[in-house]
């Protein structure tokens, strides 16, 4: 069965409701900011690490298995950028997503890049 392919978008309409779908250009550039700073290999493997918890800096030096003070250079640029938040504790740092957008495209990562079948 042959399918029709979807009407393209006509991106020169004035519609209101088709103009919504697009982003204004400061969006553009905190995304692209974000994806820049998120692609790298250990920066992906400690966002999948994190998900939607809150993790330590010891805990998720344990889970990536590489040393504390390059996961500490990765995870200072994640949050530099706006991605990660964290808290001190004591003597332990915990990170965390910060922003619901960026946590929903984790979760989608997760689920695309980060889980293989066995």
């Amino acid at each position: 069965m042959i399918h029709s392919p979807r009407p393209a978008l006509n991106l020169q309409s004035t519609d209101t409701e088709e103009m919504d779908l697009f982003a204004d250009d400061a969006d553009i550039e905190r995304a692209s900011r974000s994806l820049k700073a998120m692609s790298h290999p250990l920066r992906l493997k400690i966002l999948c690490t994190l998900g939607d918890q809150e993790i330590s800096v010891q805990d998720i030096v344990a889970h990536v298995g590489t040393s504390q003070s390059n996961i500490s250079q990765h995870l200072a640029i994640l949050r530099d950028k706006g991605i990660l938040a964290s808290r001190k504790d004591a003597n332990r740092v915990y990170y965390r997503v910060s922003d619901g957008r960026t946590l929903r495209l984790i979760g989608m990562m997760r689920e695309v890049f980060c889980y293989h079948d066995h």
